[in-house]
């Protein structure tokens, strides 16, 4: 296989106008950038409606896309929405998105543009629906959560439309038929600007790489239209959630609250559903990153109603059944496992049989000796390889923030002297490595501190808000990256 290399960057962390990155003007700079400086990867997070805390990994939707990325700018250029620029919101402070306000100006354009182009686009968006089955029930959602004050849907004050009895979803649907036609437009609009951007950077020899969480949000259309694929009892409330037990990011684990999948009802029924999701991811993305892979193996169940995981227990996951199924089903699709945390044997043997590649993070090195999985001279082709993730700190975070025994012990592989230079020296130890692909995050081909992490695991608020400035993108960073791609044998 053939060396590469790339970068993760969301597209919420742009430099876009209006508050938050977008797909627009500043999506095509980035691909640009990227080309010029060897890479061959676009990694982003995953890019559905922002749930609780903003996170994108509680989505209210595995296919829905996050109508504030859409580019308003894109659409005026168009001819699609007419709008002047003090409408749009205009932030005090550009290297973070401030979420609120960007949510409230954005909903105000794009309630506009569906006002003004609707009935110019409505045989557009009829295909639309038509060719994707999902959107009229997440427009359902998602016009009766707003109905009901934003309150989640188990917690909805009618019963028959919580449980989805056809009545119910018939009076909804007409009583509402405004706020669903909006919605679908969104989606619509969202898809149509991906998809331009993905042909963009297809063209350019630029992969958009994806991230697709393994679990879904309680409080998502997937639960509310497909409860019986999950763990929930007659009032549709969690039985047992996801988590994982006390690791390197916590004392108490992580109680992630997921509804868990019934595996063994989804292995009668062919593993439709995941067939169906993984056909959407391959039609967005060119490879994806399964977050938390080691479920599959292996899931960690907690009662809900628990205040921690550190109670859980771990049951056995599906397998090599579902990815038997979807090698069949969606061939085409190229699958990066995040293995990191406790991946017990049977992890590593559903991982060979599958052979996707792990991952490793350069940063997880060095907090023991030369046996950590982590550390450089344990990396192998078939692995992705990154200086960090989006959910630890950033390298010169790291280097500022770490154990002087660990630091001295990075400085002393990797040839560097000072905090500052720590950056620079892990993104040249990891361009060296043997892994068939390496990626780093912006924040460090930037050199960031701490302040330009994405995330705290564990922790809601402050999170998820990184922005690039505007200029970041010189032509001596492009060339120096370029050098450094030639070098290592990347191009």
């Amino acid at each position: 296989m053939k060396k590469s290399s790339g970068i993760l960057m969301h597209i919420s962390s742009l430099s876009s106008p209006g508050g938050i990155g977008t797909l627009g003007q500043e999506a095509y700079d980035f691909a640009d950038f990227l080309q010029a400086s060897g890479m061959q990867i676009w990694q982003v997070l995953p890019i559905g409606p922002t749930g609780y805390g903003e996170s994108p990994y509680q989505s209210s939707s595995v296919f829905a896309g996050n109508p504030l990325l859409i580019s308003c700018e894109r659409l005026r250029e168009e001819g699609l929405l007419n709008f002047e620029d003090n409408e749009a919101c205009r932030p005090d402070n550009p290297e973070t998105v401030p979420f609120d306000a960007v949510r409230e100006s954005k909903t105000r354009l794009l309630r506009k543009c569906f006002a003004q182009s609707r009935e110019s686009l409505q045989s557009q968006v009829d295909l639309f629906v038509k060719e994707n089955d999902w959107v009229w029930d997440f427009a359902l959602f998602t016009a009766v959560k707003a109905h009901f004050g934003g309150t989640m849907w188990s917690q909805w004050p009618d019963a028959d439309i919580r449980l989805r009895k056809a009545a119910a979803v018939r009076a909804y649907a007409e009583k509402l038929k405004e706020e669903i036609a909006y919605h679908i437009f969104c989606q619509f609009l969202f898809r149509r600007q991906w998809f331009a951007l993905k042909k963009y950077c297809n063209e350019k020899g630029i992969r958009l790489f994806g991230d697709m969480p393994i679990y879904v949000a309680e409080d998502s259309a997937d639960t509310w239209t497909h409860p019986e694929i999950f763990q929930l009892d007659k009032n549709r409330i969690p039985k047992r959630v996801a988590g994982v037990p006390p690791d390197y990011f916590s004392e108490d684990g992580q109680l992630w609250g997921n509804p868990l999948y019934r595996w063994t009802y989804l292995r009668f029924r062919k593993y439709d559903w995941w067939v169906a999701r993984m056909k959407g991811m391959a039609a967005l993305y060119d490879m994806i990153r399964i977050d938390h892979f080691i479920g599959f193996a292996n899931y960690y169940s907690v009662a809900h109603g628990a205040t921690n995981a550190r109670n859980g227990r771990w049951i056995i996951g599906p397998g090599k059944a579902l990815f038997r199924r979807l090698r069949k089903e969606v061939p085409e699709i190229q699958i990066i496992a995040e293995d990191l945390g406790m991946a017990n044997d049977r992890v590593h043997r559903l991982l060979d049989w599958c052979g996707y590649p792990g991952m490793k993070v350069l940063t997880f090195g060095f907090d023991s000796d030369e046996k950590n999985i982590h550390y450089i001279g344990n990396y192998t082709a078939n692995c992705v390889a990154y200086t960090g993730t989006h959910d630890n700190d950033t390298t010169l975070g790291w280097a500022e923030k770490a154990d002087p025994k660990a630091l001295k012990f990075a400085m002393d592989t990797l040839h560097f002297s000072t905090v500052s230079e720590a950056p620079e020296a892990f993104i040249q130890a990891l361009f060296s490595c043997p892994c068939d692909t390496v990626i780093v995050p912006m924040q460090d081909v930037l050199g960031l501190g701490g302040y330009a992490r994405m995330n705290f695991p564990g922790t809601t608020g402050n999170n998820w808000g990184w922005r690039m400035k505007d200029g970041a993108l010189t032509q001596e960073l492009s060339m120096k990256l370029y050098l450094l791609n030639r070098k290592s044998g990347r191009l």
